[in-house]
């Protein structure tokens, strides 16, 4: 499978063709199976892929970009290597829709922590590819992508959740997201749970239950 840009694993539909895409962005330091135990409990017409981001970090574990760390700036994003992972992910999913029997007009971004922070910056940069995004424990980073017109984003949809005890992303970074996606008129709804840099299982419910009437 590691012919497409990103290396990655399925679960194939319940329909045989034109089936609604889903695809899963891990976190900083994780690889392609642990949003994968979400699949099971996804409706069973989604085409679930969940992807590998591409840099390899020691002793295991995979990044979409390197956070580095340091005296002068503190903790600081490599927005370059973000801005080429995004892209990847664009040629991506082109891939996939080529590749297996799933819907152009129906393709979904789940992300977690730096894998939403990506599903943001992918749907704002190509728009016309995603028809929604859930956003877990990440922000927008507006360093990612140039704001097309609001007309680009009007079919879009975006669930986005956080922990309220988040250590790694601060609570109040993820408050701007709503702030920001309703200035551009985009479709959305934000909720925040009492956990940690996790996902709590009434967040999970609430997220497919949002999700499956989206379909």
């Amino acid at each position: 499978m590691s012919q497409l840009s990103l290396h990655h694993i399925v679960r194939e539909s319940s329909l045989k063709e034109n089936a609604p895409l889903l695809i899963l962005l891990h976190g900083y330091g994780s690889d392609e199976n642990d949003l994968f135990s979400f699949a099971s409990e996804l409706p069973e017409e989604l085409f679930i892929v969940s992807a590998r981001a591409p840099y390899p970090m020691q002793p295991y574990g995979n990044a979409w970009y390197a956070i580095n760390f340091d005296a002068e700036k503190g903790k600081w994003s490599d927005n370059e290597q973000a801005i080429l992972s995004r892209d990847v992910i664009a040629k991506f999913i082109d891939d996939l829709i080529q590749t297996y029997p799933v819907n152009k007009d129906s393709v979904s971004l789940l992300g977690f922590s730096q894998g939403t922070i990506l599903s943001y910056a992918v749907a704002l940069t190509y728009p016309e590819k995603i028809k929604n995004v859930i956003a877990l424990s990440g922000y927008v980073n507006e360093d990612l992508f140039t704001l097309k017109p609001k007309e680009a984003y009007a079919h879009l949809d975006i669930y986005s959740s956080h922990g309220t005890v988040d250590q790694v992303i601060p609570i109040d970074w993820a408050r701007q997201n709503p702030v920001f996606l309703k200035a551009l008129d985009i479709k959305h709804k934000y909720n925040e749970f009492p956990v940690g840099h996790g996902v709590a299982p009434q967040n999970f419910y609430e997220l497919k239950e949002w999700l499956k009437n989206k379909l």
